[in-house]
């Protein structure tokens, strides 16, 4: 943590101990970044290239938005094997956020612009760990720059073997829905945003031979209008519409279409209906080999600090097992890193790219700092994930790694992590969020919220004894799921990833 975060409510000691969670997770990156766009618009390849030359931080302004009929772009990119580039986003209007980047200034005649603002803040970190008290109680979540009141000291926790594996659950809101709704149901109290997913059906789209078709454009349309809710089918040729989320006074008879290059297809989709919607394209749609985009989002601020830690040690073994899958994946690897307003950097991306050794690199500097108080800026970072990256098209398999250990911010406006599934679901990305230890009831409600909307899994920590990080490694959680596999976190996500690609054999 920075100098700021000595005041900064201390969030439970089990959060320390989520660390080779989030180690585990981020392990697969690799990625140096493609498109050098602003908010609204590409920019030419000629440019990308020039500013990549650069090796310097471009720094983006608060403008959010998209198209006016508010569907994503669809995803585009032709490959990622370009040169590694870093784009930060701040507030402009943030006093806070120009102080500390005065202060964290450097040579210019220094080459890593990232490392060079990275060391900074792990300088600032090595200080006020040396200044702050050895222990801190657990303090209630204070509105941003309010410090706590009087912190009372604590027993430290019993330290875990620095390579203990981390045990991690996870669970299919989708498969169970009866159950992830009664959850919604008994928690209609907390501060989220709140989509109506009671009414939902489940897609399938096939090509002309049978075959499952990934990657397949759908949309819904009443009395020939299209609505505003579009998918892309997954690697198995599935998706999940839930048509209340926009309104509830939808006619009784939905046109639902799809289409795969040249291919197209459609259905009628009669609400209320029990048997899953099917589609079949009049052709058969292309094979090419399997292509995998996947960003790990992770939170980087202070309470962050021995997961990321964990991280840079295990990334590689995981990246490997992933690309030594029996579909020998193409694989392009992407890195969203945020903190708040007030800190070094409020969202810092480095885009899709196969150079493991360079994103290895880039990870190397990424220190964890900052925060101030108890949510932090993940509507933002989500927006930059699914909007702002440089996802492939033609089929690829799109997934979102989140690791993090509180909600996001609800008091900033837009944009909304809401939106942002909406518009993930849109571009084909699923979702796979992380909750380390310590994240609480609204932080769970919104993660299980986005992933399961997008089709993805909640995976939470487990321990010997339910919210005891100290306990060491067992099955218990404090999380409200039930009937969850435990396994070590690392083999979890890799078999995530495996099964979700093996979708693709049909």
């Amino acid at each position: 943590m920075d100098a700021r975060n000595k005041d900064r409510p201390a969030r439970p000691r089990r959060l320390r101990h989520a660390s080779l969670a989030a180690a585990l997770l981020l392990a697969l990156v690799g990625v140096p970044w493609s498109q050098a766009h602003d908010w609204s618009s590409p920019v030419p390849r000629e440019q990308r290239v020039a500013q990549a030359a650069q090796e310097q931080p471009s720094h983006w302004t608060l403008a959010w938005g998209g198209p006016q009929d508010g569907r994503p772009a669809a995803p585009s990119a032709q490959h990622c094997d370009r040169p590694p580039q870093t784009l930060e986003l701040r507030h402009p209007d943030d006093a806070l956020a120009a102080q500390r980047e005065r202060r964290d200034e450097r040579p210019a005649s220094s080459r890593d612009a990232f490392g060079r603002l990275a060391e900074a803040d792990a300088v600032s970190s090595a200080k006020s760990m040396a200044d702050a008290p050895s222990d801190v109680a657990a303090a209630p979540a204070t509105r941003h720059g309010s410090p706590p009141s009087q912190p009372q000291p604590q027993s430290q926790p019993a330290s875990r073997p620095r390579d203990e594996a981390v045990s991690a659950g996870v669970v299919d809101d989708n498969a169970d829905f009866g159950s992830y709704l009664a959850y919604r149901a008994r928690n209609t109290h907390l501060p989220v945003r709140a989509r109506d997913v009671q009414e939902r059906y489940g897609l399938t789209v096939h090509d002309a031979s049978g075959r499952p078709v990934p990657d397949a454009q759908v949309s819904v349309h009443a009395g020939g209008q299209a609505l505003a809710l579009w998918a892309r089918t997954d690697s198995g040729g599935k998706a999940w519409l839930h048509p209340r989320v926009l309104r509830a006074d939808l006619p009784d008879v939905l046109e639902v279409q799809a289409s795969s290059g040249a291919a197209s297809g459609r259905a009628l989709l009669r609400r209320g209906q029990r048997d899953a919607l099917q589609i079949t394209l009049n052709a058969v749609a292309p094979r090419e080999r399997t292509r995998l985009d996947l960003v790990f989002l992770v939170d980087a601020t202070g309470s962050m600090a021995d997961e990321i830690d964990k991280l840079k040690r295990s990334m590689r073994a995981m990246a490997e097992q992933i690309a030594r899958l029996p579909s020998r994946p193409d694989l392009c690897f992407a890195l969203v890193a945020y903190r708040d307003r007030g800190d070094a950097f409020f969202v810092r991306a480095h885009d899709f790219s196969n150079d493991l050794g360079a994103f290895q690199r880039q990870l190397g500097a990424l220190q964890a700092a900052g925060g101030g108080d108890y949510p932090e800026a993940l509507n933002e970072a989500l927006h930059t994930a699914v909007h702002r990256l440089s996802w492939r098209g033609e089929g690829a398999t799109r997934l979102v790694v989140l690791l993090a250990d509180a909600p996001p911010h609800l008091d900033y406006g837009a944009p909304w992590y809401d939106d942002d599934m909406q518009g993930a679901l849109a571009r084909g990305i699923k979702l796979f969020a992380v909750g380390a230890s310590g994240l609480d009831a609204t932080g769970e409600y919104v993660f299980r919220q986005a992933a399961q909307y997008t089709g993805g899994r909640f995976v939470f920590l487990t321990y010997a004894r339910a919210g005891d990080p100290s306990s060491g490694p067992g099955r218990e959680t404090a999380h409200e799921v039930g009937g969850y596999s435990v396994e070590s976190l690392d083999k979890l996500l890799v078999r995530l990833v495996r099964e979700e690609l093996a979708q693709r054999s049909g």
